[in-house]
C-alpha cells in the first residue's frame, strides 16, 4: 500500500474533505489548506516530508499556476498536481513548463485521480532517494571527510581548499593511487558547481582512437558507424567539472584541441562544422612529469602552461607515515562492516609492519592489503600481522627488545605468565588470549616463541 505525505490546497471543504478520505484509504496521510498562504506554510512546515500538492487553480488569495515556483522553491522534491474547474489549453501548457506533474480538471478525474497521485508520489520518493544519495557522496567528498593527519597531508589540503571556490584550472601531480582523483572530487565539492555534474575521464582507460570522440562527441555520419549523434564527456560535464586523470597519455592531436577549450570554452565536434559552447572547469591529474614531457616533444608546452596554472603535488604514502594508522583503522572497520565480521583494531606488531612497508601503491594498495587481511583474519580478534602478505614479512618482524639483562628478564616473566594461565585454564587457548588481551594468533606465536605447548 502507498506511504506518505500530501498536501491539498483547495477552498472547497467539500472537495477537500471527500479528496482526503480517499486518498487517506490509499494509505496516505493527508493535511489540508483552504488557501494559498495557509497553504504555504503547511509546505514549509513539512516540506521534507511532502511527496505531493494538490492544488486548486483558482483560490482565494492566489492562482495555483502561478503558485507552482513558490510550491517548487519551498519543496524541490515534491511534485505538484493542479485541480481546476475549468482547464483551459495555455493553464494546461504553462503548469507543465513550470513544472506540475500533471492538470486535472475536476469532474473529469475520479478514475485517473489514484493513479496519478501514485505516480507522482512515486516519482517524488525517488528524486528524495537521488537527493539524499547525492547529499552522501557530497559528504564521502569534503576535504573534511578525508582520513589522515600528517603535516603534509594538511598542507596540500590548505592549498586544494584555496583553489576550489575558483575557476581555475588545476593539475595534481603524483604517484598512482595517492589520491588525486579524491582531491579532484573535493576540489568539485567546495566549488560554486558541486551542484553540477563531476565527470572523470581515465585517459588511459581508453583506446587512443576512441579517446577523442568519447571527449568531444560527434555528428552523425563523422566516421563508419557513427549512425547517431553523440554527446561526449565535455557537453555532459558542461556547468560542472571534468576530471581528466593521466592526463599525459592525450595524444597531441587532442592536446591542441583541449587546449582551445581552455583557451575559448568551445570545440568542434568530430564531422561537425560549427564549434560547441561549454561551460567547464578541469582539473587534470598526472603521474608524469609533465614539465619534462614538453621540455623533450611528448606533451604540447602551450597546453602544458595552461594546466599549471595551480599545481599540487599530492605526496605518496609513503612520505606521510603518519597516516597509516588511522587510514588502516578506517580501511579494516569498512571491510569488517562488509563482512559482518567484528575486527577491534590492529595489534602492535600488524601496525608496525604497515607503517615500516614502503607502500609502492600508495593508499590504493593499503586498501587492498587491509581487504585481504580482513577476509583471512578470525571475527573478534586483533588483526594480527600473519594475515600480511609475503612482502611484509620479507622485511622482517619489527626489532624485538635488546637482550640486556632486563629484556630477558621481562621476557622470562611474561614466558613465565603464559604458562601459568595455560595452566590455569588447562590449556584453554581462547580463554588465556582473551586474558592477555591478544589475539589467538599471537598466543600461537608466542607459546612457540617461548617453547611452550603451542
Amino acid at each position: 500500500m502507498p506511504t506518505g505525505t500530501l498536501l491539498i490546497i483547495d477552498d472547497e471543504a467539500r472537495l477537500r474533505q471527500l479528496l482526503a478520505q480517499v486518498l487517506e484509504l490509499e494509505g496516505y496521510t493527508v493535511l489540508q489548506a483552504p488557501d494559498a498562504h495557509r497553504g504555504l506554510e503547511v509546505l514549509q512546515q513539512h516540506a521534507d516530508d511532502i511527496l505531493l500538492v494538490l492544488s486548486d487553480v483558482k483560490l482565494p488569495d492566489g492562482h495555483g499556476v502561478d503558485l507552482l515556483p513558490r510550491y517548487k522553491a519551498i519543496a524541490p522534491d515534491a511534485e505538484v498536481v493542479l485541480l481546476t474547474a475549468f482547464g483551459t489549453i495555455p493553464d494546461g501548457v504553462k503548469a507543465m513548463k513550470l513544472g506540475a506533474f500533471d492538470y486535472l480538471t475536476k469532474g473529469d478525474f475520479e478514475q485517473q485521480l489514484v493513479v496519478v497521485v501514485d505516480r507522482a508520489a512515486e516519482k517524488a520518493r525517488l528524486r528524495k532517494r537521488v537527493t539524499e544519495l547525492e547529499r552522501r557522496m557530497g559528504q564521502q567528498h569534503r576535504f573534511e571527510s578525508m582520513i589522515g593527519d600528517s603535516v603534509e597531508l594538511k598542507r596540500v589540503q590548505k592549498l586544494a581548499q584555496q583553489v576550489a571556490p575558483t575557476d581555475s584550472t588545476v593539475l595534481l601531480e603524483g604517484p598512482t593511487g595517492s589520491g588525486k582523483e579524491l582531491f579532484a572530487q573535493a576540489i568539485h565539492q567546495a566549488s560554486g558547481r558541486k551542484s553540477k555534474n563531476f565527470v572523470a575521464v581515465n585517459c588511459s582507460a581508453f583506446p587512443k582512437d576512441l579517446l577523442e570522440s568519447e571527449l568531444f562527441g560527434y555528428k552523425k555520419g563523422a566516421f563508419t558507424g557513427a549512425l547517431t549523434d553523440k554527446k561526449g564527456l565535455l557537453e555532459e560535464a558542461n556547468g560542472g567539472t571534468l576530471f581528466l586523470d593521466e592526463i599525459g597519455e592525450l595524444e597531441l592531436n587532442v592536446q591542441a584541441k583541449f587546449l582551445r577549450v581552455l583557451e575559448m570554452q568551445q570545440f568542434t565536434k568530430l564531422g561537425d562544422t560549427k564549434p560547441t559552447n561549454v561551460n567547464v572547469r578541469l582539473v587534470a591529474a598526472t603521474n608524469r612529469n609533465l614539465k619534462q614531457e614538453a621540455t623533450e616533444g611528448r606533451f604540447r608546452p602551450d597546453l602544458y602552461y595552461r594546466l599549471s596554472v595551480f599545481t599540487i603535488n599530492v605526496p605518496p604514502l609513503k612520505d606521510r607515515p603518519a597516516d597509516v594508522a588511522p587510514l588502516a583503522q578506517h580501511f579494516l572497520q569498512d571491510f569488517a562492516a562488509k563482512l559482518s565480521k567484528r575486527l577491534p583494531g590492529l595489534e602492535p606488531d600488524c601496525l608496525t609492519m604497515l607503517q615500516r612497508y614502503p607502500w609502492p601503491g600508495n593508499v590504493r594498495e593499503l586498501k587492498n592489503v587491509l581487504e585481504r587481511a580482513a577476509i583471512l583474519a578470525p571475527a573478534g580478534e586483533p588483526l594480527a600481522a600473519d594475515f600480511l602478505p609475503d612482502e611484509f614479512h620479507a622485511l622482517g618482524r619489527p626489532p624485538k627488545p635488546g637482550t640486556d639483562a632486563a629484556d630477558e628478564s621481562l621476557r622470562a616473566m611474561e614466558a613465565r605468565h603464559i604458562g601459568k594461565l595455560m595452566g590455569e585454564q588447562e590449556g584453554n587457548k581462547p580463554e588465556v588470549a582473551k586474558r592477555l588481551g591478544i589475539g589467538l594468533t599471537t598466543l600461537y606465536r608466542k607459546l612457540q616463541e617461548y617453547g611452550l605447548e603451542a
